[in-house]
């Protein structure tokens, strides 16, 4: 689990800020607030019935989480996506995914591959409950991130790993509107599947060309069927 996860895992229930935080979090990474939405105190204090202070401290967490904009004279609104921002985020993903999957098969033993085949079981089953919207499944989200990490895991690198949970994170609203807006069903779990028996046979060529397009796939749905969110100010 990446370290922002267990953060606000940590915050819930800690402080009233704090779960304010963290329920203001979980709707932005999942667009239930959009990008761009402007977020006014107001509205704010009426929905969860706190003090403007409390308020403002669970904004400026998330303004330095990069999830919400600060504006000048104009309060706080949801951070918006752009173009350039999915372009960053998905090339920085590629290269820190390829170089480490490369390193956890060459140096993976037998606890990584156990790692690696328990989590995508556990994944497969949380998308039995609903194949068609895993995104909706808290859980799902959970045990996919948890998937992922377990590929990379034997790496070696608790640096490029830290990078790596940040741009995974970064990466979290996109894959969303990648989900809301795609016109048909994707098959994850077949590219799962995939990645994962490549990365258990040793085959890093594989495994590499796998996890590159298993990244660009989303990058590129959000792109195509996503782009009226993009850029917009």
């Amino acid at each position: 689990m990446s370290e922002s996860a267990i953060r606000s895992r940590k915050e819930f229930g800690k402080t009233v800020a704090a779960d304010i935080t963290h329920r203001l979090r979980e709707e932005i990474i999942a667009c239930a607030l959009p990008p761009g939405e402007p977020l006014r105190f107001d509205v704010l204090r009426e929905r969860f019935g706190v003090s403007f202070t409390t308020l403002r401290e669970a904004l400026t967490a998330l303004t330095a989480e990069g999830l919400v904009d600060a504006q000048e004279q104009r309060g706080f609104r949801v951070a918006p996506v752009s173009r350039q921002d999915l372009v960053e985020v998905t090339d920085a993903r590629v290269l820190i995914e390829v170089e480490l999957i490369r390193r956890a098969i060459e140096r993976g033993d037998d606890d990584w591959e156990i790692a690696v085949i328990s989590t995508l079981h556990r994944l497969k089953r949380i998308e039995q409950r609903e194949p068609e919207h895993p995104l909706r499944d808290p859980e799902w989200k959970i045990a996919h991130r948890q998937f992922h990490q377990a590929l990379v895991s034997a790496c070696g690198s608790a640096t490029l790993l830290a990078i790596r949970a940040d741009l995974f994170d970064r990466a979290e609203r996109y894959r969303h509107l990648s989900a809301n807006f795609r016109p048909r069903p994707r098959d994850k779990a077949g590219e799962h599947q995939a990645i994962m028996q490549a990365a258990i046979s040793r085959n890093p060529d594989l495994a590499v060309q796998l996890i590159e397009t298993h990244i660009r796939s989303t990058a590129d749905n959000v792109a195509t069927y996503a782009a009226h969110l993009l850029d917009t100010e």
